[in-house]
């Protein structure tokens, strides 16, 4: 299995790049994740998203509708298509395990 060295973080992912464990993610783990993926900072309101994806996936082991992503977590209506991260990269950030060809299909468009 491939490690991840962010700081003095070891993150443990499969050969995709997703997160082997999801009870290992923590927001350390979220921004060595985001660093590998190339993005520099986790700002508040993209931890906002990246946490409200984990716990939506937790309760219906699913990924949320864009739509209603910002909704919930009290953003304006399209944060996530305005200064926000590729959702694929969120979805391995968030330390989701490798989405089916049909998420990808969606997070694609």
């Amino acid at each position: 299995m491939p490690v991840i060295e962010y700081g003095e973080v070891k993150i443990t992912v499969d050969e995709n790049g997703y997160l082997e464990n999801f009870k290992d993610w923590n927001e350390k783990i979220a921004c060595g994740l985001a660093y590998k993926e190339g993005i520099d900072e986790l700002s508040k309101e993209r931890m906002d998203v990246i946490k409200f994806m984990r716990e939506y996936y937790e309760q219906y082991n699913s990924f949320p509708i864009l739509g209603s992503v910002c909704k919930n977590i009290h953003q304006p209506k399209d944060c996530v298509n305005e200064d926000f991260i590729d959702p694929m990269k969120a979805w391995k950030i968030a330390g989701l395990p490798k989405p089916s060809e049909e998420v990808i299909s969606y997070l694609k468009r």
